[in-house]
């Protein structure tokens, strides 16, 4: 193929940037190597190399200038034992002209150009598990072209003297020949932007999910999520437990969408409405009386941190103390007051200002069984001479969902429900996340044989994913004025439709707990026949919020990513990311779990190896 520089030839508006692509020469070596060096992802060999790659490898590589600025290159090679086969090397782009989908148009324009020149139909390429950027690039890429897309290992770690992890080798074919008939020269007015432009480029950087799961999902139903482009995903996560019940659950959603049609009144702050009234009855009904609970409910807002907040408030108020007490490896909430009793240190960070009033103590094992759990509080609590002061309430997640799926055992909780008891402490039991059944019982805290001062709950209490949040407080507790504590989207009545539409499905007898109870049995199952067979791997949490600690700390993380280029949407979870999370809806069928613990087990096996044989 002959060298290629290409012209100006297309119309574009003043505001536009001009993207023109054509081979490396010689002088482009040192731009190869400094986007290299700059990207801190890709490998970075010699200049040396980049500048042999610029002269021998020319044909087969190319380089993108914007407004005659270098932005960015695709280095690839043809092997001569598969010539109809182009393998890419490096793909990178300045940090200037990233967001702009500049990658994948390098990498069409190379694909485009080869196909027609010297006859490639099959691109591959090596990734490492953890690299969810180039994973959505080359998948795409693929998807966009109709291609197959296989994925094998290819190196392993211990083949490298460095430390460097696992190769997976992503190939990718047959693909039709696409050359472009606007000339050589690919602009930014006349080229389709592509489908995840407008987040990178508006959305605030903020968001997180997105970077690990990078498809655009568009329709769902019961276990099952399916982006734009035709993939389905098998969910794992559940809306991180906002969809106990599934996607789209034709129960809950029929009597959503007749209360729509109706034309039935949608927000009412705390108003009376006749769709609170009903989800207020039903809960009492098939929640609290079944259970022997007595509890005033609260509508603190939408979310879980909302109804934290309103614990925390109205704890200090009652008692006239300050300080409340949490435990180590916590998570509450992300606004002030629930930042306050959460341990992690990079979220705590996002506060921007010192989160006081609160103290951690050691949650149930912290110390592996070598001290006793509570002897260090007893002590203090009984000794006036302690200096500490005793605290408005103390607030625990029966399993911690975001700090590691640390379950306390029940007669921990219960002697902690005993200890506050005997100190006049208020105790918070924040389940937001291990709630509405997902532990197995519809509260997390019923088998420890107790009843917390005040509850905290949110995500699933919708039961479809629609915002919304209850505090329960103790009778005698229920001393806010009227409007100390509001919020405008307190009174959600779709939200009340769907949620008593929830209970009404699966609590009114003990069916469905049972149920769960059998997927939660086979989860565990599943996860332990994986964790045996690597060293240090166990299994952590309760119910269908249940994961695996790797003591590689990285290991979780890979393999996250390797379950979702499976199709499998799987969280981590703890303070290094070292646990595999998993939260399956709990209305997902024996077969589905099955599916999904199957492609743990692959992606597990893709990064780790095989282990120890079961």
């Amino acid at each position: 193929m002959p060298h290629r520089t290409t012209t100006g030839s297309v119309p574009r508006p003043e505001s536009a940037s001009r993207v023109d692509f054509r081979s490396p020469d010689l002088e482009d070596g040192q731009h190869l190597w400094r986007m290299a060096r700059e990207s801190r992802v890709l490998d970075v060999n010699a200049s040396y190399a980049y500048l042999l790659w610029a002269r021998d490898f020319a044909e087969t590589s190319i380089i993108a200038t914007v407004d005659d600025d270098p932005g960015g290159f695709v280095t690839g090679y043809i092997r001569p034992d598969a010539p109809d086969t182009l393998m890419i090397w490096q793909v990178a782009v300045d940090e200037r002209h990233r967001g702009q989908g500049l990658a994948r148009r390098m990498l069409d324009e190379l694909a485009d150009r080869l196909s027609v020149d010297q006859g490639v139909r099959h691109l591959e390429t090596t990734i490492t598990a953890d690299n969810s950027a180039s994973i959505a690039l080359f998948t795409s890429f693929a998807n966009a072209r109709g291609a197959s897309l296989e994925r094998t290992p290819l190196f392993e770690a211990a083949m490298f003297p460095d430390g460097h992890d696992a190769e997976l080798l992503f190939r990718i074919g047959p693909f039709s020949s696409a050359r472009r008939t606007d000339g050589d020269v690919l602009s930014m007015t006349t080229t389709t932007e592509p489908a995840t432009a407008i987040f990178d480029s508006l959305e605030s950087q903020v968001r997180s999910y997105c970077r690990n799961w990078p498809a655009v999902m568009t329709h769902s139903q019961g276990s099952t999520v399916t982006s734009e482009d035709g993939n389905e995903y098998l969910d794992f996560f559940a809306g991180a437990g906002a969809l106990n019940y599934g996607h789209n659950n034709p129960a809950l959603l029929e009597p959503l969408l007749d209360y729509l049609r109706e034309g039935r009144i949608l927000h009412s702050l705390d108003m009376h409405t006749s769709a609170k009234r009903d989800f207020l009855q039903t809960f009492n009904d098939l929640i609290l009386e079944p259970r022997n609970l007595d509890y005033k409910v609260m509508f603190p807002g939408p979310t879980g941190t909302n109804s934290v907040e309103a614990a925390l408030k109205l704890a200090r108020k009652v008692t006239g103390r300050q300080h409340v007490l949490s435990f180590t490896n916590a998570f509450h909430g992300m606004t002030l007051g629930s930042l306050a009793v959460t341990g992690n240190s990079m979220k705590r960070r996002g506060a921007g200002i010192p989160l006081t009033n609160s103290s951690k103590i050691p949650y149930d094992d912290y110390f592996n069984g070598a001290t006793d759990d509570f002897m260090w509080l007893e002590r203090v609590l009984q000794d006036s001479g302690s200096g500490v002061d005793k605290p408005a309430a103390i607030i625990v997640e029966s399993v911690q969902g975001e700090g590691g799926l640390n379950g306390a055992r029940l007669e921990w909780l219960k002697a902690l429900s005993d200890l506050c008891r005997e100190h006049e402490i208020i105790l918070i039991v924040d389940d937001v996340q291990a709630g509405c059944g997902r532990t197995g019982t519809f509260f997390s805290f019923e088998e420890a044989g107790f009843a917390p001062d005040i509850v905290c709950l949110s995500k699933s209490i919708s039961g479809f994913g629609l915002p919304m949040a209850l505090t329960l407080i103790r009778p005698d507790l229920d001393q806010f004025e009227p409007g100390e504590h509001n919020g405008t989207f307190r009174g959600h009545n779709l939200a009340f439709v769907t949620g008593r539409a929830a209970l009404e499905t699966y609590w009114a007898d003990g069916t469905f707990q049972k149920e769960v109870q059998a997927r939660a049995d086979e989860l565990r199952e599943g996860l332990s026949r994986i964790a045996d067979r690597y060293e240090g791997a166990t299994v952590r949490g309760r119910g269908l919020l249940t994961g695996i600690s790797f003591p590689d700390t990285s290991a979780a993380g890979k393999i996250a990513a390797v379950a979702y280029e499976q199709g499998l949407l799987v969280e981590t979870s703890g303070p290094e990311d070292e646990v595999l999370k998993t939260m399956p809806p709990l209305t997902i069928t024996p077969e589905d779990l099955a599916r999904g613990i199957a492609v743990i087990e692959e992606a597990t096996a893709a990064v780790l190896g095989d282990g120890v044989p079961a």
